[in-house]
Order: C-alpha cells, then structure tokens, then sequence
C-alpha cells in the first residue's frame, strides 16, 4: 500500500464511521490494518524491544518456473459495464468471464503505478496485467438500495464485480485505475465523495481523463493544462491527500505538434498543477516490461477487454492470450522478488540498467 493510499485509508475509516452511506461502509469495508514486521523479544532485564525480522526471500526451481521479467504486460481497457455487449460496453457476465479466464491462465493484477515504476509484487510464475476502466461511467461504480432502503454496492457494476471477484478469490489482488472526466464521476453526485474515497481506500485508483474528455490533436497549451489540472483540482477536493498522476488520453489523442506533448506529462493552471508518470494510449497490443530499454511509460498501450471481432480485428484481449499460450508473444513471468530482475541469458540485452535501479539482475540458462 502506498502512502497516499494508508492516508486516504485511516481517513476513510474515520468517515465510514461517522458519515453517509453507513450501511454500505459497515457492509463493504475491511479492517485496515499494517503488518509491522516486528517482533518482541525480552532483553537480559526484562524489557521488551523490537526486533526487525529478518527477510526470508524464497528460492525458485527456475527451469519449473521459467521467469522472464523482460516479458510482455497486457493493460486492459474497459468502458461501459453494461448490456448489451456492444464496442465500448462489456456486459457484466463478460467482465466476469474475463477475470475468470485471467485467473486461471496465471495473470493477477498490478496497479498501474507499481507497472511503470516496476513494483512488480506477485507470485513467482504468475504474470502481471494492468485493469483500466474509462469515463466514469455510473455501471463502473453504481450504489444501489437493498429491500431495507440501505445503500449497497451493485453488484452488476465494475467495483461490485471486481470486489466480489477479489473475495473468492484472494490471490487475485484488488488493483484497478478509474479514469474520470469531471462530469459527476460514477453518477449519483450525493454519493461522489464517498465513492472516490472508498476506491482508494480498497487499494484501487482513479486517475486522469481530462475534464471535458478533450481532444488533444485540437487543443493548444492553455486548454490542455486546464483540462488536465481540473480533474486534480477536482479530486483533491474529495480527496485531499491522494496523488493524481496518471492519465488515459481521450479517444488516444495527442497534439498534432510533437512539441507539445510536455503539456500531457505536467503543466500548471490556475495554481494547480499535475506531473503524470503514466500516460495511456487507446490501444492495440501488449507493451513492454518496465524494465526494457524501449519502454515508455508516457506512451503505454492498451488492449481492449473484448472479444468482438467486428471491432478488435484481432487485438484484442483474447488475441493475446492465445498469442501468449503459443508463445509468438513473450510474456511477462514474475520470480516473485521485487527486488531483482530475472531474465533467461539472451534477454539480458533488452534490459535497461536506469529502470531496474537498485535492483539485482539474475540471469540463467533456460534448458528446451
């Protein structure tokens, strides 16, 4: 959890206990609490002090597992949760149906930040994927009232869908980017306060789609700052002491000046200002590893979460998937330590020693 996320956490458990929607929280939320790590030991005179636990770091049979941190990462993007399925809406069985399938074929999410930062955290031999969800739209969050006039999450809706997904299936982490326009982000303006709060607070993000969901090929310097800085400006009034720096580009569009595409990664207005460390594309394909010289966090492809082949023409996510099964795409293999990096031999080369950092590298020789 990161800071801003344990922040937004102690402050939603304190509105959770003495504001709106008290029914819903009392239903939905978990205890927060924080594994120190510590141990209590008795000193030669009786006292009691902390101890640090020593890290156990797991050894990996690498030819069973077959790490390959220079691997491909889906990012999915998904809009409308909803019926019928059709281009930009995927029905609520559908959304099930995939995280089912991903599930089984060994994928678990990351949030988008530990992508391009490169926190990759899941277990050895699984592979990471980034989940999307663009527009704000009312089916990605949607309160609903149960028989006794209680405000509950629908179940039908992204969240409701996600977190009943996370409950059965705890291996299978609470990670998801909202993307929101300021336009009653999820609906239901009485609720806007507490929905935000309660995504951050379940470890999920929201984070920038513009304002007006703008076209940046037809924006000059001064809209495009207004555009990206109003959605922080309107976040932060909700939420405070939470980071927006991520941002999906609407319809994919950049300036048509390549000059200008600092104004996307940070910029000022008004007094607010905003720094992205990650910018989406509408997208098409896997990208890279956060570890491979030619990964751009500021250009980061998508992939639809659809199977209509009428308008993913063959890119889209169960493209992949099958690609990936017949190994014509190299996908992403976690060795399930977040502070190495672990290649076979020949994909050395494709790493970048300024993205891995401090971390170590191993290599080792992958037997056919």
């Amino acid at each position: 959890m990161t800071r801003n996320k344990k922040i937004i956490a102690l402050a939603v458990a304190s509105m959770i206990l003495t504001a709106g929607c008290n029914s819903l929280a009392s239903q939905n939320s978990v205890p927060v609490t924080e594994n120190s790590g510590v141990t209590m030991e008795k000193n030669q005179e009786g006292e009691k002090e902390a101890e640090a636990a020593p890290a156990v770091k797991k050894e990996i049979d690498l030819q069973m597992v077959k790490p390959n941190e220079a691997g491909q990462i889906m990012v999915l993007m998904y809009h409308n949760i909803s019926e019928p399925e059709a281009e930009w809406t995927r029905t609520p069985d559908n959304l099930r149906k995939d995280l089912q399938i991903l599930y089984d074929k060994g994928y678990r999410p990351i949030s988008l930040r530990d992508y391009v930062t490169g926190n990759i955290t899941i277990e050895a031999g699984y592979t990471p994927v980034v989940l999307t969800f663009d527009d704000g739209w009312q089916n990605n969050f949607n309160l609903i009232q149960d028989s006794k006039g209680e405000w509950i999450v629908d179940s039908n809706s992204a969240v409701g869908i996600l977190e009943k997904f996370h409950t059965e299936h705890p291996d299978f982490p609470l990670e998801a980017t909202f993307f929101v326009n300021d336009n009653i982000p999820f609906g239901q303006k009485e609720h806007l306060t507490f929905k935000l709060k309660y995504i951050v607070e379940k470890g999920m993000d929201v984070g920038n789609h513009t304002v007006t969901h703008v076209d940046f090929t037809k924006a000059d310097p001064e809209r495009m700052q207004k555009e990206l800085a109003g959605i922080v400006e309107m976040i932060g009034k909700h939420l405070p002491d939470y980071e927006v720096n991520t941002l999906a580009l609407p319809f994919g569009s950049r300036p048509k000046d390549k000059s200008l595409y600092t104004y996307l990664e940070q910029g000022i207005h008004e007094g607010t200002s905003y720094k992205n460390i990650a910018i989406l594309n509408v997208g098409w394909d896997p990208d890279k590893s956060p570890y491979h010289k030619d990964f751009n966090p500021l250009a980061i492809h998508r992939i639809r979460g659809s199977e209509l082949e009428k308008y993913v023409q063959n890119v889209g996510m169960y493209n992949w998937l099958e690609q990936f099964d017949k190994g014509s795409r190299t996908r992403f293999v976690s060795d399930g330590d977040p502070d190495t990096v672990t290649v076979p031999e020949n994909f050395k080369e494709a790493l970048d020693s300024a993205k891995i950092g401090n971390r170590e590298v191993k290599t080792y020789i992958l037997e056919k």
